[in-house]
């Protein structure tokens, strides 16, 4: 598998928190789950979903 210099492995702890990103992020979740929510309805993802954050 290739990677280039913008790819990498991030983990946190459970936490909340307000994310903005200023390009689009693409995320495959290689372990856990997260809860996404962009306004007052939540998503939750798990273990091989991919996800995609536009710009903003």
């Amino acid at each position: 598998m290739m990677f280039d210099k913008r790819t990498l492995k991030w983990g946190c702890p459970p936490n909340k928190f307000p994310w903005t990103y200023d390009f689009k992020v693409t995320c495959y979740l290689l372990e856990g789950k997260v809860k996404v929510t962009p306004n007052s309805n939540s998503v939750e993802f798990s273990v091989g979903d991919l996800l995609c954050f536009l710009k903003g």
